[in-house]
């Protein structure tokens, strides 16, 4: 398989079928008027499920009757402003807008490249980018479009730094060296998937810990191979107009992130008041960190630590001298998002029917009851287990949403076998992994396409999905494998959790 991606002849294949497609946003209207006919269709044929916990048939809804039709008029407004990424979008552009506008980014960049072995630069893009996920979604509106800029600034193809980055922020979502946001949610709903057998049964946010610890270095080293093998290759050397001056630092420069420096560490201990006492004002209702609008409200820290930086910086160099400055560089952040914003309105629209319809979760119970009714060995079941959850993944973008499905199934079923839930769950966030980075209902896929078409103006769904697949195969074999040999060798997946009940 990778002999022949390496030849490029199926990847080229691929991006030339997707970008023979119509516009992104062309594409995701016509979705979003299939899902309105696909409804119908399946609401015509009866076609349903048996939910695994309330017992509930399932059945989809036609979104071309009377009352669908009014949904669809009604609220077409509202699925395109309460369209998650777009505020978090908007929000963190304006904050990196400060800070690009007075030149600050420009500044650390040529700092980090003239100063960093660039023989590790891939491998640090891979790994920043699984960091980045315990801080929920900084990692796709920061870190991918500087990992473009970072890797132009070295003479190679900004694509392939976004790539890496790209693959280790949502390839790479379920591994990490710190527990995020995610950890708990899933947890939750692997405890209450776990009581249908065991009513006292504790899944804790630690479940998947050491095994999410390993993962980390397997996932980087395995994208950084892919990176360098095959995406760099492939792409070859960029000819486009961008151009980064790697000039050293001005006096000036050199004192203005002196100034933006303190600015950062001064809002850093501000956080650190709010969140070390137990009684801190940053602190959650219930006491904890991970609650805390330290973790939850990562983007508002962005916009704070990026503006304020930026807005030090500067002032201090004498690139702002008034408000307006200030504004200017905001303004034209948000002036790179217009293509963005089109995008997303239409993307925004085919995710709510999808979700209205009932399709995905109907999809997904009865994909859950086609593996179960397989009657295998373990390692076969693991594994095709991991396949169903990739494929689910890309119809259905919620984590959670997809978890909240497949765990009263599969957690069972497992218990009855004699393995743990928490096993159950590290082999779902495997699969649920793996296609973030092809799947078109991730949330973010619509962003990282107007990332990437600042330097390929002709860059489309196939153009993401023929650059991404490597990562795919890539990450699934290489985590296939590190789970076999997890399960081999009884290793425990987490501080006080066996393989086995």
């Amino acid at each position: 398989m990778f002999k022949a991606l390496r030849k490029f002849s199926f990847l080229n294949f691929v991006e030339r079928v997707g970008n023979a497609l119509p516009h992104p946003a062309t594409l995701f209207a016509l979705f979003a008027v299939s899902v309105l006919f696909l409804s119908f269709i399946a609401h015509l044929v009866d076609w349903n499920a048996i939910h695994p916990v309330t017992k509930e048939v399932i059945e989809p809804v036609n979104l071309l009757s009377k009352e669908g039709i009014h949904r669809v008029l009604l609220e077409m407004v509202e699925n395109f402003t309460g369209f998650a990424p777009l505020g978090i979008v908007l929000v963190a552009m304006l904050g990196i807008g400060m800070a690009d506008g007075s030149g600050l980014i420009g500044a650390l960049i040529r700092k980090l490249v003239l100063s960093a072995p660039k023989k590790l630069l891939t491998f640090v893009l891979v790994f920043s980018g699984i960091l980045s996920n315990f801080a929920s979604d900084i990692g796709y509106v920061l870190l991918i479009p500087l990992a473009g800029v970072i890797f132009l600034s070295v003479g190679r193809h900004p694509v392939v730094g976004m790539a890496a980055a790209f693959a280790g922020v949502s390839g790479g979502f379920s591994a990490n060296l710190i527990l995020g946001t995610i950890d708990p949610l899933l947890a939750g709903l692997s405890q209450e998937a776990a009581r249908i057998v065991e009513p006292a049964y504790e899944v804790n946010p630690t479940a998947n810990y050491y095994f999410m610890v390993a993962s980390t270095f397997i996932v980087a080293a395995v994208g950084t191979w892919v990176t360098e093998k095959i995406v760099a290759p492939r792409l070859g050397e960029y000819k486009g107009e961008h151009e980064e001056n790697l000039d050293s630092l001005s006096k000036n420069e050199r004192k203005g992130l002196r100034v933006a420096g303190i600015t950062v560490l001064g809002v850093l201990a501000v956080i650190l008041i709010g969140i070390v006492p137990e009684n801190g004002f940053l602190r959650a209702h219930d006491g904890t960190i991970l609650n805390s609008p330290v973790i939850k409200g990562v983007v508002a820290w962005l916009f704070i630590l990026a503006g304020g930086a930026g807005v030090a910086y500067g002032i201090a160099t004498g690139k702002y001298k008034n408000d307006s400055d200030i504004v200017k560089g905001m303004t034209d952040s948000i002036r790179t998002l217009s293509s963005y914003i089109v995008l997303v309105f239409f993307a925004a629209q085919f995710v709510a029917y999808f979700k209205w319809s009932n399709l995905g979760l109907i999809f997904a119970i009865k994909g859950a009851d086609f593996l179960v009714s397989f009657d295998v060995g373990l390692i076969p079941l693991l594994i095709m287990f991991v396949i169903l959850s990739a494929t689910i993944n890309m119809f259905m973008g919620s984590a959670s949403a997809k978890w909240a499905v497949l765990a009263p199934i599969f957690i069972p079923v497992f218990m009855f076998l004699g393995y743990s839930p928490e096993l159950s769950q590290v082999v779902f966030r495997i699969g649920d992994s793996v296609t973030n980075i092809i799947s078109p209902m991730m949330s973010f896929f619509a962003l990282i396409i107007a990332f990437i078409q600042k330097y390929d103006k002709n860059a489309g769904i196939g153009t993401i999905i023929s650059t991404m697949l490597p990562y795919t195969i890539a990450f699934f074999i290489a985590w296939v494998i590190l789970l076999v040999i997890w399960v081999w060798l009884d290793i425990p997946l987490g501080p006080g959790v066996s393989l086995h009940l």
